[in-house]
């Protein structure tokens, strides 16, 4: 046909309402039957769409399609499209974010990707917002630490620590103040050493250390001679009194080893000890600016500087270098005359004044006496100006004016037949 209906379908009529059979009759029950009754019916899952009658098409919108909804590609059970029960994925840059903020082992970092995941999260719909919340919030905290940390030093300190910890007990550190207990003596090799407090027992207290350059190692005599040198002069910086040093104490040093000196261990660590093996100290020796008041520290600084003059003695007899004994002499006459004015300038306490008087004019007839002691023409005129110096250095002006300020007043005993220091080595 060329109008392209098919044989034997009525026409439709161009207008008006559809004709429908009469109830009942045999055109009506063929219209009204399904094309195939045996069919088996389910429940479909897609949403139903209830489809106009036949010969109704629907009614098109003259302004053509809505536009699409930009918010409604989103549901708000995750992207639109995606089935209901599907699993959302997590986010690998807040996990990542997370982790480096638990550990805060490197917390810029972690912010940085926290902030990325925050970002991602909300452009593709992924979870773990709240993880990169939190990883965010940790690094954060953790970046504040490391700042309090690097301005304080304390990550050098631990860097050290850490040093210290990596080379074992072949490099013992010990500062000035440190009183500690050896488990193996103070003499003989050392490996480890406990701190405990000073004001109980120990078996060493520490009152210097000098930091040697590097380069080889220069030997176990060579290190022992600079320790005799300079542990003196710490002496005596530290315990100034040494009126108050109890006579059963003696000097100490823990020296690097040739093993030790591999791992950078340069310091020589002077220390005080018990002069009888197995035996402790009891409280601190410590007598400095730190302990003692300034008229205490003025008059130990001036006996001090004569003490150290002394001590430069020369080892021959008179006999043997007079000439080296009348320089020396000559020299402990100037110390005194620096000291003399030392004690005069200064202000002196009430009750310390005319001790402190009397003491003066004892220094200045020793003074006089070593003068004549450096123009002796022999060995016996010098002996007779020698004994009368000293008896005069430490005589009983002395104990009075110690009396006064507060200071040690029993003159100390020191014995002829007395060793060298010990030593002990790391």
């Amino acid at each position: 046909m060329s109008d392209g209906s098919s044989v034997g379908s009525p026409r439709p009529p161009l207008s008006g309402p559809p004709v429908i059979p009469p109830v009942g009759t045999a055109a009506y029950d063929a219209q009204a039957a399904p094309p195939n009754p045996a069919r088996r019916l389910s429940r479909s899952t897609a949403a139903v769409s209830i489809p106009p009658p036949p010969g109704h098409p629907q009614p098109q919108d003259p302004y053509g399609p809505p536009p699409a909804d930009p918010s409604r590609l989103h549901g708000p059970y995750g992207t639109a499209g995606r089935p209901y029960g599907t699993p959302v994925s997590v986010n690998a840059l807040a996990v990542a974010a997370l982790v480096l903020g638990v550990l805060c082992f490197i917390p810029a970092l972690g912010l940085v990707l926290g902030l990325i995941a925050l970002r991602q999260v909300k452009r593709s719909g992924q979870s773990g917002r709240g993880l990169a919340i939190a990883g965010v919030v940790l690094s954060s905290v953790g970046v504040v630490l490391w700042a309090v940390v690097l301005s304080t030093g304390a990550a050098s300190k631990a860097w050290e620590g850490f040093k210290d910890g990596a080379q074992g007990n072949e490099t013992l550190r010990l500062d000035k103040g440190d009183c500690f207990d050896a488990p193996g003596g103070l003499e003989g090799d050392t490996y480890d050493v406990d701190r405990v407090s000073c004001t109980g027992r120990h078996d060493g207290e520490v009152f210097g250390v000098v930091t040697l350059p590097g380069g080889a190692f220069p030997g176990d005599a060579e290190l022992t001679d600079l320790a005799d040198e300079r542990c003196i002069a710490l002496q005596d910086q530290y315990a100034m009194d040494s009126w108050a040093m109890p006579a059963d104490v003696d000097v100490y040093y823990l020296l690097p080893s040739r093993a030790s000196w591999r791992f950078g261990d340069r310091a020589i660590t002077c220390l005080f000890g018990h002069t009888e093996a197995g035996s402790q100290l009891t409280g601190s020796l410590r007598g400095d600016p730190t302990t003692l008041g300034t008229d205490q520290v003025v008059f130990l600084s001036t006996a001090n500087a004569v003490d150290a003059a002394l001590y430069e003695e020369p080892e021959d007899a008179p006999e043997d270098d007079l000439a080296g004994h009348r320089a020396w002499a000559a020299q402990v006459h100037d110390v005194l005359g620096e000291q003399i004015e030392a004690l005069r300038g200064h202000s002196w306490p009430s009750g310390a004044q005319k001790p402190v008087a009397a003491l003066v004019a004892d220094l200045e007839d020793a003074r006089e006496e070593w003068a004549r002691a450096s123009e002796a023409a022999d060995a016996d005129t010098y002996f007779t100006h020698y004994d009368t110096a000293y008896a005069a250095v430490d005589g009983p002006a002395t104990v009075t004016a110690r009396k006064a300020l507060g200071l040690a007043s029993t003159p100390p005993v020191y014995d002829e037949d007395e060793g060298g220091a010990s030593e002990a080595q790391v």
